[in-house]
Parts: structure tokens; sequence; C-alpha cells
């Protein structure tokens, strides 16, 4: 396949001039044309991620060159698209202010051919370099972010699994907290922390109860009512959790390490001070610990446990504000009282299978306001924008679709094809918990067919095979595309795979 031409925006009043420029260039560049300021703006603002240069005139009517150099700086685009000037008007106060309105380059008229494409071939490989540099940081980023978030909720549920829950306890807490700060933030400055610490408090939340790995079964697993000195057992898990992390030899200020090991000690703190382990009152407890808090206990309220059934929604808030389960900040409760309409919704509908996208769109914002990598932000509007088109699509398609990532292990399916297929949406191949108990001949013959094609493929593979499809065996088309790392001469990784299902008639 070619690779795509690179697009250049040329902006001159005058039509021999931009006729001139478009001979020149037409046979290596995709051209565009605006004849005014007005035009470049509406090219610039629609194809922002698609003009590899502007190739711009000063004297034009409408608005000029500077005029469009600095609404170009005002919407960050001169960040992320590259400006060459060519003007006969050659003052060194105008080279200099458009100098410091980011241009990259000036040229004056009457211009050397073989210079003008020589600038213009050195400023577009500069930019694609930096281009290509950030599409790999970006990339590097989402899977760390992705396999962070995965190893972390499968490590909580380890803890979760030995105390005979679900795992769904764990994915509770980050959904209510992350609704929890989120409306915090909207109604309070109050404590110091903002939309790019959300992901990572989630994140350090699945660690709340890390500590109960030291709990002897027989306290943990208890059916009934714990003994005082069961109980002061029990109380143990906050602070030993606190110190598991506290010994992992990462530095201390890194903030998921710093908001985990927070959370751990003290989110049985209550507003009061008569919580465990220490004590503390009101403010004194940091406010992610506060907010992990509440949300522990409405869900272990809504959730049944082996020492007490489940009780309603209505019922678990009413005892958080009667004070039944401990005192809790007033202003959270507001901010529990507000999510309500949402709660029960959110945590019935909770897709584990997004919740690395959620946590890496908020390490993208961060990035994206950081002024000191501006060369990032066009990558990372442009990853997030394809994210969002393709969660959106894969919401409304009645599509039985999946993805398969090897390291780690897992599988992940669209919801038409978790229920057609009878398969949980997401898959971790080495909890033998859950995969004892799905639908093994779907399964098998799914992995099966992925296994089977060891050898780097460029086009999507389709195979038939019968599979189980609404509980009877149908044929099916099984059709997939391989993701590899490296290069044939590099040894090559098979990466991910991105299949769908057709069921033939």
């Amino acid at each position: 396949m070619d690779e795509k031409r690179p697009l250049i925006l040329i902006v001159d009043d005058v039509a021999l001039n931009r006729s001139l420029l478009s001979d020149i260039l037409r046979d290596k560049y995709d051209i565009i044309e605006a004849q005014n300021g007005n035009e470049a703006l509406l090219f610039l603002r629609e194809k922002t991620y698609e003009i590899s240069l502007v190739l711009l005139d000063l004297v034009m009517p409408e608005k000029d060159g500077m005029e469009v150099l600095s609404i170009m700086n005002k919407n960050g685009w001169i960040k992320e698209i590259p400006v060459i000037m060519i003007s006969v008007e050659n003052s060194h106060s105008l080279i200099e202010g458009a100098y410091s309105l980011g241009v990259t380059d000036f040229i004056e008229k009457p211009f050397d051919e073989m210079v003008l494409l020589n600038r213009i071939v050195n400023t577009i490989r500069l930019y694609t370099k930096q281009k290509n540099l950030s599409n790999l940081v970006l990339n590097q980023i989402y899977e760390k972010t992705r396999n962070n978030s995965m190893m972390v909720t499968m490590l909580s549920h380890i803890v979760e699994f030995r105390n005979g829950e679900s795992g769904l306890h764990v994915l509770h807490i980050n959904t209510i907290t992350e609704m929890l700060l989120s409306e915090l933030l909207r109604r309070s400055d109050k404590y110091k922390i903002n939309r790019d610490d959300i992901g990572i408090i989630c994140t350090a939340s699945s660690m709340h109860d890390i500590g109960k790995i030291t709990i002897p079964d027989a306290i943990l697993n208890k059916q009934g009512k714990l003994t005082p000195e069961e109980f002061n057992i029990m109380k143990e898990h906050a602070l030993n959790g606190a110190l598991m992390l506290n010994s992992v030899p990462f530095t201390k200020n890194e903030p998921l390490m710093k908001y985990a090991y927070e959370i751990c000690r003290w989110h049985h703190e209550r507003y009061d001070g008569c919580g465990y382990p220490d004590g503390l009152k009101g403010d004194e407890i940091p406010i992610a610990a506060q907010i992990v808090s509440i949300a522990d206990v409405y869900d272990a309220l809504t959730g049944e446990r082996c020492y007490k059934p489940a009780f309603t929604h209505e019922k678990a808030l009413e005892m958080i504000h009667n004070n039944e389960c401990g005192v809790f900040n007033p202003l959270l409760i507001e901010c529990l009282d507000a999510i309500e309409d949402n709660l029960v919704n959110s945590l019935q509908t909770f897709d584990w299978s997004k919740q690395a996208d959620k946590d890496f769109f908020y390490i993208a914002d961060s990035m994206m306001k950081d002024q000191e990598h501006p060369i990032y932000n066009q990558a990372f509007r442009q990853f997030i924008i394809e994210r969002k088109k393709s969660n959106f699509f894969e919401s409304m398609l009645d599509d039985i679709s999946f993805e398969y990532t090897y390291t780690p292990s897992i599988m992940k399916f669209s919801p038409t094809a978790s229920r057609k297929l009878g398969l949980p949406r997401t898959i971790t191949e080495d909890d033998k918990a859950q995969t004892s108990s799905i639908n093994n001949i779907n399964w098998k013959k799914l992995k099966s067919i992925l296994q089977n094609h060891p050898v780097p493929e460029e086009k999507p593979i389709r195979t038939r095979t019968n599979l189980s499809i609404d509980g009877k065996d149908a044929p099916c088309q099984v059709s997939f595309l391989q993701i590899w790392k490296g290069s044939p001469n590099n040894k090559p990784t098979l990466s991910s795979v991105y299949g769908h299902i057709d069921v033939l008639h």
C-alpha cells in the first residue's frame, strides 16, 4: 500500500502565486488552497490532524498572515502544524514578529525553487519524526496503562476470591470512587486534587484491602459476628496493607503509591475520630481515603457477604445517613446523594474492559496540558478521538466481535458476542476459577483458531468452524486481524488479535 502523501495548505490571495507553488509541489504532496485568512482558518479547523505544513502569505484581505498566526497560537495549532511564511515584505520587525508567533521558517519573494523545496522537505521530515516519536511514546503509555490497570485489578481479585467474594467488590469500589471524585470536584475546590488525579486514585482504590492477605482464613471467612479478639485481628489488615506497600522498592513520592498507601491505611478511619488504625479525625484523613471509605461501606452494605444478606440501595443510603456504619464527611454524603440516580445503573453495567481506556484518558488529558511537550498534543487528541469513536460504534453495533491480548492473556468480547457465545465480557486465562465455569466448547475452539496461525499476516485471516450460538450448534466464519510487534527481520511477536464472527445460514 502506498504511503499517504503529506498535505500542504497554500494561503495566498494571488491565484498566480498559488498556482506557481502548486505546480512546484504537486508531484510529491497533496495540495489545498486558500485565497484569504478566513478560508485558511476554516481548513485548519476542519483538517487539523491532516495538514502537514502551511505556506502562508503575509499581505491578504480579510485576515492577513499575522492574524492567522495569532489565531493558530490561540487554538494551539501552531504547536502541531509547521508554518513557512513567504512574503515580499522583509523588514526586521516583521520577521521577528512572525518568528515570535511560531513561524518555522521565513522565505522572501521571489524565492529559489530548490531552496523552497529543501526547506519544505526538511520541515515536514522534522515534524514527521517528532510525530512518530510521540506516537511511539503514546502507544507505550497506552499499553503500560492497560497492563498496569489489569495487573492491579487481578492482584486485588486474588484478595477478594480468598475473602469468598466475587471480585466485583474491587470493580464497584473503582466505579463509586470515580463518581464521588467527579462530583466532589464539581462541588468544591477545598481539597488538593484535580481531574488528573482521578484515574490514579481509582487505580489505587483497587488495593484498599490488600492487607487482608495477612488475615487467617478462619477469621476472614467466618460465618456470623466476630469476637472482640477476632475483630482486633481483622482490623490489622489496614496497617498491614500500608506496611506491605511501604516496603515496595519504589519511590514513596510516586502518586499511585502515595494514594494506595493512604487508602490502605486509613480507609477505615471515621470523620468523628472513632475509626482505626490511627483514630484520625475530620480532614486529618486524606480525602482519597475518605472517598474509598464511603464507597467501601456502600458496596459492603448492598452486596451479599458470608456474614450478612445484601441490603437495598435505599436501605444502604439510609444507614449511611443515620451513621449506622460510622460517621462520614457531610460533603461526601452530599456527593453520594447527588450521584444516587446513576449509581445503581453504573454498577450493574460496569465494563472492566473499558477501565484501562478511562485510566489512559486521564493520563492523556494531563499530558496535553503539559506545555513542555506540545508535540504530543496532536497524537493524543487524535488517538483519544479514535478510541471514543471506536467505543461508540462498538456500543451501537449488534456485533459478535472480540479482542485477544497475549501479554497479559486476556480475551474481551462485545456485549452481543458475550450474550450469544455464553461467555463473560472479559476472560483472564490465568484465572482458573473463572475459566472453569465458562462455556468451554466455544472458549477452546476460539483459542485453538487463534493459536493455529503463528506466522505474521498483513490481511485478515478467515476460517470456518461450528460454535454454540444462543445455545445451538451453528456454522460460523471467524475473521481476525493479527497485530505483530517488531518486523520479519527482527523476530516479530504476536501482540493482539481483533476478531469478528459471522453466523452462516
